[in-house]
C-alpha cells in the first residue's frame, strides 16, 4: 500500500464528463490498495468568470472579498468530485482548504502557507476514505479565507504531499508532461523523461504554465519529489526530482517564453547611494513581484533604471513609483508589448557557448535583444512580443532540442 496524492487541473475537471472520468482514474488507483488525497482545482473558465462577474459590479473589488468569492470555484469541484466517487461506490469525502487545516500568512490572493495540521486528512485516509481536497485555498489565524494565487492548487498538492509524507505525488493537467518548449509554438518540441527542481524552477519562473513557481520550490525545500502526468491518457510523464550528475550531460533542457510581462524605465533618477533601494522598497511594500532589473552607469548625476514586472501589476507599478520619483526625481514609463525568451539547464554550469549560441541564433534571425539578464542556469532576453514565437523557434533548434 502507497500514500499518493493527486492533483486534477481545471481541464481534468471541466465538465461532469470529467469529472466521472477522474473518479474512475482515483478508483482504479484506490482499488490498487492506495491511500488517495486529491487535490482538485476549480472547473476549467470558472475562476476567470468568476473575476469577471466581480470586476462588473465593482472596478476595483476588495482583495478579501476576492478570495470570498474565487474559493468557491473548488468548493464545487470538490463536491461533485466526492458525489462522482459515492456514484460508483467508494467512500470518499470533501475538505474545503480551511477544514484541511491548510493555514496561510494574512495576504489576500496570493497567500503563503504557513502550515498545515494534517491529523484529520491522515485519520480519514485510516479509515479507507478517499480524501477530496480544494485547491488553492487556506485560512489565515483569524479565520478568514485567503487564496494562494494562479496554480496554486499545484502548491496545495505538493504542500499536502509533504504533511501527510506521501509515497508520491501526481501532478494531472492536459498536458502528458515537460517539454523542451511549448509543444503548440514549436511543433518538434520534445517530452522531457526527468528534469531537476532547479530547471523546473527556471522554467516555471520564465514563463512555462505547466507548474507554479511557489510549488516547485516547496517541492524542493521539502524533497517532494513528484510527476506531470496528463489525465486524458496513461503516458508516463515527466518526473520532476533532486538534481543527478548526468542531468548536467544535457546543457539546455528547454526554452520557455513568458508574454505576461511589461518593461518599466525609470529614467533620469538622482546617481546617488538610495535612490534604487527606495525604488525597490515601495515595490515590495506593494507586493509587486519584479524580475529581471538593468541600471545603467549614471552620467552627469542621473541614471537610468529598467525592470521587468507581470503586466497584471503595470497599474499598481506607476501609482506605487509616483511618490518615489517625486522624492528622487526621474520618470516612469511602462512599455507592454515585450516578451522574455530564457533557456534553462543545469549543463550549463560546466558547458560554455551556450550564450554565444542563443545571441547568435536570435541576430540570424534578425531579432532584437532589449535586455539580457543571467543566472547559472539560464540565459533570459526580452524581446519583441511579436517575435516571441518565432524567437522560441528559432533558439530550440539551435540547442538541437528537437532531437529526440
Amino acid at each position: 500500500m502507497a500514500r499518493i496524492v493527486q492533483k486534477y487541473g481545471g481541464t481534468s475537471v471541466g465538465d461532469v464528463e470529467r469529472i466521472k472520468k477522474v473518479a474512475e482514474r482515483i478508483k482504479a488507483t484506490r482499488d490498487e490498495g492506495n491511500e488517495l488525497v486529491v487535490v482538485v482545482s476549480a472547473r476549467s473558465g470558472v475562476t476567470n468568470e468568476l473575476l469577471a462577474r466581480a470586476k462588473a459590479v465593482c472596478e476595483f473589488p476588495s482583495e478579501r472579498e476576492l478570495d470570498m468569492l474565487l474559493a468557491t470555484g473548488e468548493q464545487e469541484t470538490i463536491a461533485l468530485t466526492a458525489m462522482a466517487l459515492h456514484g460508483i461506490g467508494v467512500d470518499a469525502v470533501s475538505y474545503t482548504g480551511a477544514q484541511a487545516g491548510i493555514f496561510t500568512d494574512k495576504v489576500h490572493t496570493k497567500a503563503k502557507i504557513k502550515t498545515i495540521n494534517a491529523k484529520p486528512i491522515v485519520r480519514d485516509l485510516e479509515n479507507a476514505k478517499v480524501v477530496i481536497v480544494a485547491g488553492f485555498q487556506g485560512i489565515n489565524e483569524e479565520g478568514q479565507i485567503t487564496t494562494l494565487g494562479r496554480g496554486g492548487s499545484d502548491l496545495t498538492a505538493i504542500a499536502l504531499a509533504a504533511a501527510v509524507k506521501a509515497d508520491k505525488c501526481e501532478i494531472y493537467t492536459d498536458v502528458d508532461g515537460v517539454y523542451s518548449a511549448d509543444p503548440r509554438v514549436v511543433k518538434n518540441a520534445q517530452k522531457v523523461p526527468e528534469i531537476s527542481y532547479d530547471e523546473m524552477l527556471e522554467l516555471a519562473s520564465s514563463g512555462s504554465k505547466v507548474m507554479q513557481t511557489r510549488s516547485v520550490e516547496f517541492a524542493k525545500k521539502y524533497n517532494v519529489v513528484f510527476e506531470v502526468r496528463s489525465s486524458f491518457n496513461h503516458n508516463p510523464g515527466t518526473i520532476v526530482k533532486e538534481e543527478v550528475a548526468y542531468m548536467e550531460k544535457v546543457v539546455v533542457r528547454g526554452v520557455a517564453v513568458d508574454k505576461d510581462q511589461a518593461k518599466v524605465v525609470v529614467s533620469n533618477i538622482r546617481d546617488k547611494p538610495g535612490s534604487a533601494a527606495k525604488v525597490f522598497r515601495a515595490l515590495a511594500d506593494a507586493n509587486v513581484n519584479v524580475d529581471m532589473i538593468v541600471q545603467n552607469v549614471g552620467r552627469q548625476g542621473v541614471a537610468n533604471l529598467t525592470f521587468t514586472v507581470p503586466q497584471t501589476e503595470t497599474g499598481r507599478v506607476a501609482k506605487v513609483l509616483e511618490p518615489v520619483v517625486a522624492v528622487i526625481g526621474g520618470d516612469v514609463a511602462v512599455l507592454e508589448h515585450i516578451a522574455k525568451l530564457s533557456v534553462v539547464g543545469v549543463g550549463m554550469k560546466t558547458h560554455s557557448g551556450v550564450a554565444a549560441t542563443l545571441f547568435q541564433a536570435l541576430a540570424d534571425a534578425g531579432i532584437n535583444i532589449e535586455l539580457i539578464s543571467t543566472s547559472e542556469i539560464k540565459i533570459s532576453v526580452v524581446l519583441d512580443l511579436e517575435r516571441a514565437d518565432e524567437a522560441a523557434r528559432v533558439v530550440h533548434t539551435a540547442f538541437q532540442l528537437d532531437r529526440p
